[in-house]
């Protein structure tokens, strides 16, 4: 009789499993586990490595992943976007998602709680398959905490604590919640009176509130609005014994919020007439005759008394929908307040006035033309107080002073977006004339840079870039030309959020030292203007769009000066004949091309702000494209800033290092192999690392010098000529 061979039904050995009795061979025990025992039917899972409940034993054990990484923030009002990327350890599993935990944090003293069921999340809030969210309904002027973790199968077995990622946000100006309680007062023929309470979060000083009522059923055809300083409105003209649907909506200096819930009222019943037929045409008659004088009068009076504007209805009252077409006032456009024969006159249509009692000025943080630039806190009737920074206007001023003080506050007075510095209001009925807008922790876009040479993912510098082209774009609908549009004029708070500001450009560049006068007088930032505005003082949107593609630089040289040491003659001559900054080290193609575009000779050729926007969300959304840098970039017959480098009398590489004062590196250029000029003109940044070399900012000044070479030969030996 045959028999199996005894080694078939061997126990397994240490190290090796089989996972049910049998002939089967045994097998070794996947990676991250083992078998302590002989005849193991699994292996267990090592020190802080586990297996799900569906994992089969010949699956490897596995951990909890690490914390995303690049975990990134942009705010809109009372709503933030958080993206970030998958961590560097997944714990070997694929099934990574996450997971979003919010907290809100007081101003005081960092005691946080749980954000609430009023905050919406999109998608989800838990268990996230993509790496990135919207949070919604936040509160404004709020600190907040969020934190994302990623788990996995295994990450309910583990006792460590889960690895996340942090990062804070402050909210800014949000429009107010809605009206909740709107009811009738009381009823007429032809009006009827409603009251209602303020919104449960004002977010800011209400500014007026907004009622819309149209006939029951009748919304599509036509509809009317009538606005209100008081939670109490009387609306008039209407018809009796008809029912009406009415909605209130309230407005602060951040934009309307949402229309309450309808309300149906019914006017009550005229009174009956009975009168015969004949008696009606006599009254009709009348009638028609007694409007044909009236019309004669009126125009009569049109013709020899002019015409009086009591006989025109107010567009900014009411607003009708007819036909199917509504009828708006026009779009708003931006007002010169120094179209004004007052000046003061336009502070006080555009801004708002603030009591100086609510103002608390904690400390010095700067200073200005007119006078300091402080710190401090502004307290909002029946809220907390917020963060401001404050522009006095020093002791021992004349009334000129005052008013061109005044004139940027009555600019900023009619913006209202998120990436435009935000005017809380003027204080001029006090012994010191104040100008108070929100309060930007990270100052000017250039020094914050400067400071933080390569600590931002490029994700994150695209993301300032749209922030600035979205602030821009805004300012571009409604017909206002910056005209100094620079890093040094953009504001950066907590949030990485980037605002426009700085409108007083008149005053402001006459101490500029990158200005210089034109012929027809007065001073032009030249590094950051068009060709044409240089030349004709022929500023616009698209000379904006030029200062905004020397801006783009800036951001990706991390504040460096733009055209480096070269004299204002020398960049007026560069450009003119056709010489275009060069792409910043690490400086992704697209944005470098993009950067070329606004610099059009043609101002016709430049993209608008909102080609631009898009053009940075289709980046943002395809990261891919950001992925790529070139090292060769375009140039086009440029002149040598000789004060930065001198290559007249580089003969050697050590000539060259002497140069640009980066002599100590002339060893590391030996070893590595490079003895020509001609060889270091092949290099690329990743050759400049591999030598030794740390310093991020000698790795951008080596770079930018072998490009300036490159472009000086082949201006001089035509384009081309190979490297």
């Amino acid at each position: 009789m045959w028999t199996w061979p005894l080694f078939y039904f061997a126990a397994c050995d240490l190290g090796y499993y089989k996972s049910s009795p049998g002939d089967q061979l045994c097998s070794k025990c996947p990676p991250f586990s083992l078998s302590d025992t002989l005849a193991s039917q699994i292996c267990e899972c090592d020190t802080n490595y586990y297996r799900c409940s569906t994992d089969p034993p010949s699956t490897a054990c596995t951990r909890p992943p690490s914390a995303p990484i690049n975990l990134i923030s942009s705010v809109n009002g009372t709503t933030i976007t958080l993206d970030w990327s998958p961590p560097r350890d997944t714990g070997g599993r694929r099934d990574v998602t996450y997971n979003v935990i919010c907290r809100r944090c007081a101003w005081d003293a960092g005691q946080c709680e749980p954000c609430g069921g009023g905050v919406r999340y999109t998608p989800q809030q838990m268990s996230l398959a993509k790496t990135s969210l919207t949070v919604a309904n936040l509160q404004a002027h709020m600190n907040y905490t969020f934190w994302v973790e990623a788990v996995n199968g295994v990450s309910d077995f583990s006792l460590e604590q889960r690895m996340f990622s942090t990062v804070n946000i402050t909210t800014n100006q949000a429009a107010p919640s809605q009206v909740v309680v709107i009811r009738k007062e009381k009823t007429a023929e032809n009006s009827v009176t409603l009251i209602w309470q303020e919104p449960d979060q004002p977010n800011g000083i209400i500014l007026e509130y907004e009622i819309k009522y149209f006939e029951k059923d009748k919304e599509m055809q036509s509809y009317s609005t009538l606005k209100a300083k008081d939670t109490r409105a009387v609306v008039t003209g209407l018809q009796p014994s008809t029912r009406y649907v009415f909605q209130v909506r309230a407005r602060t200096s951040a934009g309307c919020g949402r229309f309450s819930q309808t309300v149906e009222v019914e006017t009550s019943k005229g009174m009956a007439l009975r009168y015969d037929t004949m008696t009606i045409v006599w009254i009709c008659l009348t009638l028609i005759s007694g409007l044909i004088v009236l019309l004669t009068v009126i125009i009569c009076k049109k013709r020899h008394c002019g015409y009086s504007k009591a006989f025109q209805d107010s567009d900014e009252e009411k607003m009708h929908y007819q036909n199917g077409q509504i009828t708006l006032a026009e779009s708003k456009v931006y007002v010169d307040p120094h179209t004004y024969e007052d000046p003061c006159q336009a502070v006080r249509d555009f801004a708002r006035e603030i009591e100086a009692s609510r103002i608390k000025i904690e400390k010095i943080i700067g200073s200005g033309e007119f006078g300091e630039v402080c710190y401090g806190r502004l307290k909002i009737p029946g809220k907390r107080e917020v963060p401001v920074a404050i522009k006095t206007l020093k002791v021992g001023y004349n009334e000129k002073q005052r008013r061109d003080f005044l004139s940027e506050a009555s600019i900023m007075a009619q913006f209202d977006h998120p990436n435009v510095i935000h005017l809380e209001g003027v204080v001029t009925r006090s012994k010191l004339t104040m100008i108070v807008t929100e309060y930007m922790e990270n100052g000017s876009l250039d020094t914050f840079l400067r400071s933080r040479d390569g600590h931002f993912t490029i994700i994150q510098l695209v993301s300032m870039l749209r922030g600035i082209a979205s602030g821009m774009k805004y300012l571009s609908d409604l017909g206002y030309v910056h005209r100094d549009l620079a890093a040094r004029n953009i504001l950066v708070n907590s949030n990485l959020v980037c605002k426009v500001s700085d409108f007083g450009l008149s005053r402001i560049l006459e101490d500029d030292p990158d200005a210089a006068y034109t012929t027809t007088g007065g001073k032009i930032p030249i590094r950051w203007t068009a060709p044409e505005a240089i030349t004709y003082r022929t500023f616009s949107s698209a000379s904006d769009v030029w200062s905004y593609g020397v801006v783009m630089w800036e951001v990706l040289a991390y504040g460096e000066r733009p055209y480096w040491n070269m004299t204002n003659r020398d960049v007026i001559n560069s450009v003119e004949e056709g010489y275009r900054l060069p792409a910043p080290m690490g400086c992704p193609t697209a944005l470098h091309q993009l950067m070329l575009d606004c610099w059009q000779r043609d101002r016709n050729e430049r993209p608008r702000f909102s080609l631009i926007v898009s053009i940075l969300d289709k980046l943002i959304r395809n990261q891919e494209h950001l992925k790529l840098s070139s090292t060769l970039n375009r140039f086009t017959h440029p002149r040598l800033d000789r004060g930065l480098f001198d290559f007249a009398s580089c003969a050697t590489v050590d000539d060259w290092l002497d140069s640009i004062k980066l002599g100590q590196y002339k060893d590391n250029f030996l070893m590595g192999g490079y003895r020509s000029l001609g060889m270091v003109m092949r290099m690329n940044i990743n050759d400049i690392r591999r030598l030794g070399i740390s310093l991020i900012g000698h790795q951008k000044k080596i770079l930018t010098s072998i490009q300036i070479m490159r472009a000086h030969l082949i201006n001089t030996l035509g384009p081309r000529m190979h490297l």
